[in-house]
């Protein structure tokens, strides 16, 4: 089986329920953000900032992932940082 003919059967499974199905998923994850992994609270905030049904919770799901950010600033200021300047590499 190749794979464009595997992605065409998928896309014709997806029903009307998938959006709301993972909107939920993503809601439980952060309703419970002490017992899950980074990376899985950062994905669910991202598809509730894209497809969150309010504007707060749109709001509050970006609010999350500044704080998940500011968490773990080194993760995310090595890339930058050693991009910018040649001498912190060495």
């Amino acid at each position: 089986m190749n794979a464009p003919l595997l992605v065409a059967r998928h896309c014709g499974a997806i029903g009307p329920g998938w959006r709301a199905q993972r909107l939920a998923e993503a809601r439980a994850v952060l309703a419970d953000v002490a017992h899950h992994q980074d990376g899985l609270i950062r994905l669910a905030a991202r598809v509730i900032v894209s497809h969150g049904e309010t504007a707060r919770e749109r709001k509050d799901a970006g609010v999350l992932l500044v704080v998940l950010d500011a968490r773990s600033p080194l993760r995310h200021r090595h890339h930058h940082r050693s991009d910018q300047d040649p001498e912190a590499s060495s």
